[in-house]
């Protein structure tokens, strides 16, 4: 009897190991993304030949979705090097061993990731004129400077908790080591530490850059005439939504795929000694 349960046994798992081997699972996976291509492909042709109109695509790319575009890049950089400066001080306060300091960094991270981008957007934009009488606030133009500190904001507690991470990864025996050649702790962070942190940091970091520029379709809340304000004022008019919708995604992708070849390129050259540098 437990011999031919012992069998049965066997048998059933020669058979689960002959089914899902690697070479049927490298069959499933690629037949399963050929699918998905093949779908997604079908979608966006059957959208590009039967629903875009190509002589309004020329019309509206100057000068609404350019000038929409660039307004939006300039925001965009702006914000990201803010962020990432940011978030480095943020993550150092986060491994600080003063209390008071990694109390008030966790504090910080804890309310900006808790709330949303929007409502920060609105208590920035709106919440902060309402100290002055109506009227009197001093700075014009309001909403960009919204946008650029309510994204700062934002994203440096998401890159301070990537940078924390990137500390934490790396063996504290490497900050021994400094302290024994003679390094303080400063130096020990600056030439030991962060170096390393930054690597393992990177691809989070990078991420959430790349979400920061999806984030700028919020800023039309402010009245930042952005891409999706763009978008808005062309549908009103023309009643035509798959047009500017398909300039939209253009403009997006033609600044989220090479910040994402930027941060490939960062990646492997922080790899020393790997095979991708």
């Amino acid at each position: 009897m437990a011999e031919s349960y012992s069998e049965g046994r066997t048998g059933d798992g020669e058979y689960q190991e002959q089914f899902l081997n690697d070479k049927t699972l490298r069959r499933l996976g690629a037949a399963i993304a050929g699918l998905f291509t093949l779908g997604v492909g079908g979608f966006i042709a059957a959208i590009i030949f039967t629903q875009v109109d190509f002589e309004l695509f020329v019309e509206i790319i100057h000068p609404q979705f350019v000038n929409a575009f660039l307004r939006v890049l300039a925001i965009i950089l702006v914000g990201s090097l803010l962020s990432v400066t940011a978030g480095i001080f943020v993550g150092l306060g986060r491994v600080s061993n003063t209390g008071f300091t990694n109390a008030v960094a966790t504090a910080y991270v804890e309310f900006f990731r808790g709330t949303p981008l929007l409502f920060q957007l609105l208590v920035i934009y709106v919440g902060i004129p309402a100290f002055w009488p109506p009227g009197e606030f001093p700075i014009s133009n309001w909403q960009y400077p919204t946008a650029i500190i309510g994204l700062t904001l934002n994203h440096a507690a998401y890159v301070g908790e990537a940078v924390r991470g990137g500390i934490d990864a790396v063996p504290e025996g490497q900050m021994e080591a400094a302290r024994s050649l003679g390094m303080s702790y400063v130096q020990g962070m600056r030439e030991v530490v962060l170096p390393q942190a930054w690597r393992n940091a990177l691809a989070a970091i990078g991420n959430d850059q790349v979400i920061l520029v999806k984030d700028t379709s919020l800023l039309t809340v402010i009245a930042v005439p952005e891409l999706i304000s763009a978008f808005r004022n062309v549908n009103s008019t023309t009643f035509d939504p798959w047009t500017p919708i398909i300039l939209v995604a253009i403009a997006y992708l033609m600044i989220t795929v090479p910040l994402g070849k930027i941060v490939s390129y960062l990646e492997a050259r922080s790899d020393w000694g790997g095979d991708r540098r």
